[in-house]
C-alpha cells in the first residue's frame, strides 16, 4: 500500500484552480522531485498534503504506517524565521510539539540530541538560531522536521539562498536520510540539475502535468523541453 496517494485531486484556493485531476503515489523509500514554473501549485500541494488547506476536490490518503501527523516539513525560510530568537536545541525539540504536553519526555530529548548529532549541529545546540549561517539554520530546521517523522519528509526549496558548499552539504544529508534511513522524500526544487538525478520519481506541475519515474520523465517531450530550458 502506498504511503501517500492523491486521487483525482484539484488544487487551488478561493476557487482559483492551479492543478486539476492530479493522481500520484509515493511508496516507502521513494524520492519524488516536484518541478515546474512558479505559480503552478507546488507549495499548495505541500500545504494540502499537510492538511493546512483542503483540496478543491479529490482525495489525499495515507497508508503503510504513515499518518498526516507524522510527516516532517521543511518550509521555505522567511526573514522572520531567520531572525527567530531561540536556541538551536529549543527549535529542534519543538518538532515533537504535535500531540505532546507542555514538557518533553526523556526519550524525546535523547532523540533530538541524536538527530542533531546526525546532522552535525550538536555542538551548536546552545547557540542562538539567528546567529547561525544559512546552511546551519537549514540543518536546524531539517532536524526539527525529523523530530516529527521517521517516515516522510516534505522539503520546499531546501537549498534556496545557500552557497554552493552549504547546498552540497544539504543535498548529502537528504541523500543519507533517503538512501540510508529509508525516509521517503517529496522535494520541491528549481535546482533541477542537482535535484532530478537524486529522484526516483518526478511530478511536473504546469499547463501539462506529469507524474512518473525519473527515466520516463527524462524521455518525455515535457521533461526534455523543461530541462533544455534550464528548468524555467
Amino acid at each position: 500500500m502506498a504511503q501517500l496517494k492523491c486521487s483525482n485531486v484539484t488544487l487551488g484556493y478561493d476557487h482559483n484552480v492551479l492543478v486539476e485531476g492530479l493522481n500520484l503515489e509515493v511508496n516507502a523509500g521513494d524520492f519524488l522531485c516536484v518541478v515546474g514554473e512558479n505559480g503552478t501549485g507546488k507549495s499548495t500541494l505541500m500545504r494540502t498534503i499537510l492538511r493546512l488547506q483542503q483540496p478543491l476536490s479529490g482525495t489525499i490518503t495515507t497508508g503503510d504506517g504513515l499518518s498526516h501527523g507524522k510527516i516532517g516539513y521543511l518550509p521555505q525560510q522567511t526573514q522572520v524565521q531567520r531572525d527567530f530568537p531561540a536556541s538551536v536545541r529549543e527549535i529542534v525539540i519543538s518538532g515533537f510539539q504535535a500531540g505532546a504536553g507542555p514538557f518533553y519526555s526523556r526519550n524525546q530529548k535523547k532523540e533530538a540530541a541524536e538527530i542533531m548529532k546526525t546532522l552535525g549541529i550538536k555542538e551548536l545546540e546552545r547557540r542562538c538560531y539567528r546567529e547561525l549561517s544559512g546552511g546551519q539554520q537549514q540543518r536546524v530546521l531539517l532536524a526539527r522536521a525529523l523530530c516529527a517523522t521517521k517516515t516522510m519528509l516534505l522539503l520546499d526549496e531546501p537549498v534556496t539562498g545557500l552557497d554552493p558548499i552549504a547546498a552540497n552539504e544539504m543535498y548529502s544529508l537528504i541523500d543519507h536520510l533517503n538512501k540510508d534511513k529509508g525516509i521517503s522524500i517529496i522535494m520541491i526544487s528549481h535546482d533541477v540539475a542537482e535535484a532530478i538525478p537524486r529522484a526516483t520519481h518526478i511530478l511536473h506541475l504546469g499547463k501539462k502535468v506529469f507524474f512518473g519515474t525519473k527515466q520516463e520523465y527524462l524521455e518525455s517531450p515535457l521533461g526534455q523541453g523543461f530541462l533544455q530550458g534550464g528548468g524555467q
